[in-house]
């Protein structure tokens, strides 16, 4: 759904010009397929410049999962000053939700494994707690009445909603809509209402030139590669993202 390179040509009503470095993102159901190719043609809606100083591969990495964060805490609502708890921290959209919740004034609580604690501090945690079964537990101690909101970046669905106060909300990556309990909204988020969100898009640019966004690119493969990519990407574990470059 992602990419990032360089505009070799446009189409009339646009404000690109050839030779922009630019990020984007796609649909990867649309007809003229998704991001993993040498040419894309995308809407100018889905574009945005590639953050000052962050190369092209690093780029590619920030608008899936990056506009996917934006959306979960759009839904949620939360009010800065107001706690969000974050499970799978050290992953990508995990990194995101913590780094965004920061930026947006949020009092984080991460969940992640003893390995990647002193990662998600510098990602700007206030505190992490363990991954596994005391996830629920190290989020209820640190916030004593619950989490007002819950960004689940690790797929634990209905197991966190313990960690929740009451009528607070839920934002869940993979589709989990419920059941609920103790009035406990739950928000599916799908990045594909953004796709043409070009504001979201240029302001993740902006956080990331200003050092509020972390990049991160665990390794990169040529398209002769691609197998051995998604091998890696479905055995779990990858700190970063994995790049194609053509």
């Amino acid at each position: 759904m992602e990419l990032a390179g360089v505009v070799d040509a446009v189409g009339a009503g646009t404000d690109w010009h050839p030779g922009d470095r630019v990020m984007a993102i796609v649909s990867p159901r649309r007809p003229g397929g998704g991001a993993q190719a040498e040419l894309v043609v995308v809407p100018a809606a889905s574009v945005a410049l590639v953050p000052a100083g962050a190369s092209l591969e690093a780029a590619a990495t920030l608008p899936m999962n990056g506009l996917t964060v934006r959306l979960a805490l759009d839904q949620l609502a939360l009010q800065p000053g107001q706690t969000l708890g974050v499970t799978g921290a050290a992953g990508a959209v995990g990194g995101y939700a913590v780094e965004l919740g920061v930026s947006d004034g949020l009092r984080v609580i991460a969940v992640a494994g003893p390995q990647d604690e002193a990662l998600v501090k510098r990602f700007g945690a206030e505190r992490v707690v363990p991954r596994g079964e005391a996830a629920v537990r190290g989020l209820r101690d640190a916030a004593p009445g619950g989490v007002d909101g819950l960004l689940d970046a690790a797929v634990l669905d209905a197991a966190v909603l313990p960690a929740i106060r009451d009528g607070g909300k839920l934002a869940t990556v993979r589709g989990f809509a419920g059941p609920s309990e103790r009035g406990i909204t739950i928000e599916p988020v799908w990045v594909i209402s953004y796709l043409h969100n070009q504001e979201a898009l240029d302001q993740l640019g902006h956080l990331v030139a200003q050092g509020k966004l972390t990049l991160r690119v665990a390794e990169t493969f040529p398209p002769e590669r691609v197998a051995e990519a998604q091998r890696k990407l479905h055995a779990g574990g990858i700190r970063g993202r994995l790049v194609i470059v053509f």
